[in-house]
């Protein structure tokens, strides 16, 4: 397993990782089976999503924030919006691998949510497997 770890810059942000995972991929000399990328922050997410168009990235921030506002009305305390915003987007992704490439489709890529930054470290864990 290869641990990574990221700074975030702002309080809600999305981190194209795609090419770190691609190398972790090629270091871990596995030629088929699966990448399964995953953070262990219950104020963050994984997931795959289109990486052409970064406005596409700035309106799922919005929606999200509309879909779970920041407010002083949750049981919870100050960040809980970031928590739910993490359930709902998911923690991991798995990606077939193949010929030692990541099967992603033309337009996809996997991006780290960061929900509750800025934060000088956060951690990611990329396993691949043979299978």
């Amino acid at each position: 397993m290869q641990t990574i770890q990221l700074k975030t810059s702002h309080k809600s942000e999305m981190i194209e990782i795609t090419e770190i995972v691609k190398e972790a991929v090629i270091r871990s000399g596995v030629s088929n089976g699966s990448c399964i990328v995953y953070s262990p922050h219950t104020t963050t997410g994984v997931l795959l999503f289109e990486n052409v168009d970064p406005n596409l990235q700035r309106d799922y921030l919005a929606h999200m924030s509309r879909l779970v506002p920041k407010s002083d009305r949750y049981a919870h305390g100050t960040n809980a919006d970031a928590h739910l915003k993490s359930a709902l987007c998911g923690n991991s992704v798995s990606i077939p691998v193949v010929d030692a490439k990541l099967m992603l489709g033309q337009w996809q890529g996997i991006f780290f949510c960061e929900f509750d930054g800025p934060r000088d470290e956060r951690t990611l864990y990329i396993k691949v497997v043979n299978g």
